[in-house]
């Protein structure tokens, strides 16, 4: 009888690749933005990521491991067999090429692009959605992109400058939610505002000298309506037609003696505070407030 790598191995491309394998050469390039936007491909590492990119039927077009990984996550490689995604033994030397990690665990997915047209994304009713305008952090955005799945927006745009969704520091901060939510790609921050609004969502933009407080705009109920959130970059916050723009310009309360929240800690609360709000039905704060004064 054959072990199941044995049977794995039989339905894999063969291998063990090396640096010098053409795919692996080709991939390996897509560490670079020209060539990640030329060839409509990017590249996402690790057991997570793999595994959410699979989940998306059609993202995932060839799946690099090492033996070992691919033994040890052999449910990854058998759910890339099924779905008719080659799986490409590599050595550890050709793994650590296609990397970017100090120790990487062994998997790397090459995905297609993942961009969803803004109109698409708008058509589609989402209630909650950040717009990342000109951050160019990598980390930062991805860590946005995150929060942001966690607190159930449809969407990110990443507007005018951003940095590059499919950056490889990006894709890992993301920690798999760039598979969950539809990103878009925006040139025209104002355009992208205009298109929001004109869809019914109320536009926020966030801002250390805001003239609305983030609680008392919870406190009178508007953060129960669909909302876009505008953060920009943390050297030098949104553009001032972009503030200008938005429905309200909203800060963060510090309590304490901080100076400020770094943009992820900003985002968290922010769209966190919509979260809620979303999930409370309108009226339902009023009944309690009324029940508790009879």
């Amino acid at each position: 009888m054959q072990s199941q790598s044995q049977g794995r191995r039989l339905d894999a491309v063969p291998g063990p690749f090396t640096t010098r394998t053409p795919r692996v050469a080709a991939a390996r390039r897509l560490h670079r933005r020209r060539d990640r936007e030329q060839a409509g491909r990017f590249l996402a590492e690790g057991p997570q990521a793999v595994r959410e990119a699979l989940a998306r039927d059609g993202t995932v077009v060839e799946l690099f491991g090492t033996p070992a990984a691919l033994d040890r996550y052999a449910d990854l490689a058998a759910t890339a067999a099924r779905a008719d995604v080659p799986v490409s033994e590599v050595t550890d030397d050709a793994l650590a090429a296609l990397t970017e990690t100090v120790a990487p665990q062994g998997l790397v997915a090459l995905c297609r692009h993942l961009d969803v047209p803004l109109e698409q994304a708008v058509a589609r009713g989402p209630r909650l959605v950040a717009v990342l305008a000109g951050i160019r952090d990598p980390g930062n955005a991805g860590t946005v992109l995150r929060t942001a799945d966690a607190a159930g927006a449809g969407a990110v745009i990443f507007a005018g400058e951003a940095v590059d969704p499919y950056n490889g520091k990006c894709v890992r901060a993301s920690a798999g939610s760039l598979f969950h939510v539809d990103v878009v790609r925006a040139a025209d921050p104002l355009a992208a505002v205009e298109a929001l609004r004109a869809a019914g969502l109320e536009i926020f933009a966030t801002t250390g000298y805001g003239d609305s407080d983030l609680d008392d705009l919870a406190d009178a109920g508007r953060l129960s309506a669909p909302t876009a959130w505008l953060f920009g970059s943390e050297a030098h916050g949104l553009p001032d037609e972009l503030t200008a723009a938005a429905d309200a310009r909203v800060r963060v309360p510090l309590h304490g003696r901080a100076e400020s929240l770094n943009l992820a800690a900003a985002a968290a609360v922010c769209l966190y505070s919509s979260a809620r709000a979303l999930r409370v039905p309108r009226g339902t704060r009023d009944t309690a407030g009324e029940s508790a004064s009879s």
